[in-house]
């Protein structure tokens, strides 16, 4: 069976001296903060473009839409593309910051792309903050998506680096944990921001964003670099010094020479973008392009960017559809926990493909339940019961994502990549993340306003699809070293046929 195959890979990989140190953990968590970021901005746009504080000086033909036709169709109140370049024109500059960032993290280190990725979103928020008018506003989302591309791009990658292997999943999911974390945070604010008769709650709302940034941003300055990227640069013995301190034991020879023997590899490839799309890795090229793309067509960023919208579309007040995003968002954090705590137990196939089913199952009762609510003409209403469900199954869909699709989505790309093209892997991670990520939030609301209650069906129908690429394409990586990765795809029943028998893990073979 393609998808089976995987136990001798486990217990077959290198067992290295040291364990999880306290300066380790300390800078993952750190490393991690880069995910407040782009948690904080995921979960804060839906809240203010639901204000109508907000709504009124910047798109007043919106709030007119939604007070002055009752009879409009509630599937197509908020539908304006405008209103959605707000949210999506970030993900449009993380994409193509995402290249940039993938050479700055390869020459000068993954340190130096989160303190300049920390910089950049530090000054989106301030404008955004500060927006006086929609250019303000779209400029200051323009700065954030370049933040988001550098962090992006330098975080999974510097905390696969910094792990090791028995405990990489957990800690590399403190990113994930991290996005969690800034997605409730926001939610909670825009709670109660809303709730200033003032009217200018929102600039508090999009001006906080400097906190999180203020937070990586200074946090990264006190970072070290991995001793995989101080390898790429040429100093061994530093590089050995840090692999020591972060392993907490002298004795690491045979991993650093393993780091070194994957560091000469990567130093003979000079062309990493070219490379990455040959045939031998090939199985990195498509795993690094689909698990992004299939995790942007779980639907999850319609809950995480328009939950108060969504929810005020089903018939919840203004203040039950900012409520109802922070359930969503607890229930983001807690699923998350459950993650950190089993990845490296269960490993990451069984998250998933639990995930999977569960995310099926929900969006699929939703679909049902709204439709017998709403019908196709977007007219009728929720009884109390019915909305309790819906919010019910919603969060149930939000957890099975938060413990599988959410972080295995970031941790499977990042591990799986040799160091010669580890840069462009992530970087094709993020950007095809980043694409998606863009088209869904620009035009989710059309297709809600069109596809009416068969947009959830539509997102089920791409998760069966992605559940299936799961079973038989993606290997089991739980416990095996990163530099060692090779021996996945060399007993993987598909991917074998193209990892040539005489490559060495963390080495290119001598074949072309």
């Amino acid at each position: 069976m393609a998808g089976g195959g995987f136990a001798a890979a486990q217990s077959d990989g290198r067992k290295y001296e040291g364990g999880v140190t306290a300066f380790v953990v300390i800078t993952c968590l750190v490393a991690a903060m880069g995910g407040l970021m782009f948690g904080y901005d995921i979960g804060i746009s839906g809240g203010v473009t639901a204000m109508n504080s907000f709504l009124k000086p910047f798109f007043p033909h919106v709030y007119k839409k939604q007070h002055g036709n009752h009879a409009e169709n509630m599937y197509c109140k908020f539908d304006d593309h405008v209103l959605t370049l707000f949210t999506s024109s970030l993900y449009l500059a993380a994409l193509i910051a995402s290249f940039f960032a993938s050479a700055t993290t390869r020459r000068f280190g993954r340190k130096m792309s989160m303190m300049f990725g920390g910089l950049v979103f530090l000054g989106g928020a301030i404008l955004n903050g500060a927006a006086v008018n929609v250019a303000m506003l779209i400029v200051g989302r323009l700065m954030l998506g370049v933040g988001v591309g550098f962090a992006n791009q330098s975080v999974p990658v510097y905390l696969s680096e910094m792990a090791p292997a028995s405990l990489r999943g957990a800690l590399n999911i403190g990113f994930q944990m991290a996005i969690t974390i800034g997605i409730l945070a926001a939610n909670l604010i825009n709670y109660g921001t809303s709730k200033i008769k003032a009217g200018w709650g929102w600039r508090i709302s999009l001006g906080l964003a400097a906190a999180p940034a203020i937070l990586f941003t200074i946090g990264s300055l006190f970072l070290p670099d991995t001793p995989n990227s101080i390898l790429e640069r040429g100093n061994h013995e530093k590089a050995k010094r840090m692999l020591q301190k972060i392993r907490g034991t002298n004795n690491v020879d045979e991993e650093f020479q393993d780091l070194v023997d994957a560091s000469k590899a990567a130093k003979q490839v000079e062309h990493p973008w070219k490379n990455f799309t040959g045939r031998k890795y090939r199985p990195q090229l498509i795993i690094c392009t689909f698990i992004p793309f299939f995790q942007q067509l779980t639907g999850i960023n319609v809950i995480m960017f328009y939950a108060p919208v969504l929810f005020k579309t089903l018939g919840f007040g203004d203040d039950a559809s900012l409520m109802s995003a922070v359930i969503t968002g607890v229930v983001n954090v807690v699923a998350t926990m459950v993650s950190v705590y089993s990845v490296d137990k269960l490993g990451r196939k069984a998250l998933f493909l639990e995930g999977g089913v569960q995310m099926i199952i929900c969006q699929v009762l939703v679909a049902v339940m709204i439709g017998r609510a709403f019908g196709t003409e977007g007219e009728g209403d929720m009884s109390k019961s019915v909305s309790s469900l819906v919010l019910f199954l919603i969060c149930a869909y939000v957890a099975a994502f938060a413990w599988s699709w959410g972080p295995l989505g970031w941790l499977v790309p990042s591990e799986i990549c040799p160091l010669e093209i580890r840069s462009a892997g992530q970087a094709t991670n993020v950007s095809v993340n980043m694409f998606f990520t863009f088209v869904i939030g620009q035009f989710f609301l059309s297709m809600l306003c069109h596809m009416k209650f068969g947009l959830f069906l539509f997102f089920g129908g791409f998760v069966i699809i992605m559940t299936i690429f799961i079973y038989y394409f993606v290997p089991e990586t739980k416990n095996v070293p990163i530099e060692e990765m090779n021996q996945v795809w060399k007993e993987h029943g598909f991917w074998s046929k193209y990892v040539s028998t005489d490559d060495v893990p963390g080495r290119p073979s001598s074949s072309p």
